[in-house]
């Protein structure tokens, strides 16, 4: 299938490792021009330079999304070296699960608001865009009560619902918007890597609850997420996929 994606200009946050790498990699391979940041300026260059050594077009910068002013400055950036935007990939986490004020501060500024004003400052362009999209990346915890409730669940829970009004809102003016609800997903280096080298048993027992035998890989979040990104999801919006392997029992209607 063509995805339609050749030629766009995307921009993915949080693009250094893992579903954030793996979405700008896929982006890249699809044809895109990718934009990217993260908070390490080494892993930004050294992901820039694996994208245009695969023969795409990639710009990056460090930075933190919860500075809102270093936030919209990138935007802007990445719009004037890509040439517009057409794609907005919201990916970046906190991943704050403590019940501290400063876990919530974290999960709200990071999260929530990094998504809101990631959209915010790209909205000109995708009005200009005629493949307008923006994926918002949220997680299983947002749809169920699991160890990870708290501030995380609840801002990735917001996080839907406020990718869902938009996909309303901007109807009228070509823009879409999904959300893809990863399940837990491992790689080296990541969230599960770590659990499991540091708490094997919570990492087994996340492991059992999943009839697959197995957790997910980046790339299975990145493909659902560049497929919503796509011209052939053309007449997707306001939807939240769900990649997790049939991990949560919740039924979506």
């Amino acid at each position: 299938m063509d995805l339609g994606l050749r030629g766009a200009k995307a921009l993915v946050t949080g693009a250094t490792k893992g579903i954030g790498r793996a979405i700008a990699e896929t982006l890249a391979a699809e044809g895109a021009d990718v934009g990217i940041c993260a908070r390490n300026a080494t892993e930004v260059a050294t992901t820039v330079a694996a994208l245009k050594a695969a023969g795409a077009m990639a710009a990056g910068k460090a930075l933190d999304v919860a500075d809102g002013p270093a936030l919209k400055s990138w935007v802007t950036e990445m719009a004037d070296a890509l040439g517009g935007i057409d794609i907005v990939v919201a990916n970046v986490s906190a991943l704050a699960i403590g019940q501290d004020d400063e876990s919530w501060s974290k999960e709200f500024a990071t999260d929530m608001m990094g998504t809101v004003r990631l959209v915010d400052a790209a909205m000109p362009y995708l009005e200009k865009s005629k493949q307008g999209a923006i994926v918002a990346i949220s997680s299983v915890s947002g749809r169920e009560i699991d160890f990870a409730a708290g501030p995380y669940g609840t801002f990735k829970a917001a996080i839907i619902h406020y990718t869902q009004g938009l996909a309303y809102q901007l109807a009228p003016k070509g823009i879409r918007a999904n959300t893809v609800s990863p399940g837990n997903t491992y790689f080296e280096g990541g969230v599960w890597n770590n659990i499991k080298d540091n708490n094997p048993e919570l990492y087994s027992a996340a492991l059992a609850l999943n009839p697959t035998g197995r957790m997910g890989t980046p790339q299975e979040m990145a493909n659902a997420a560049v497929f919503l990104a796509s011209r052939a999801a053309s007449f997707i919006s306001g939807t939240n996929v769900v990649v997790d392997g049939a991990l949560t029992r919740g039924v979506q209607f």
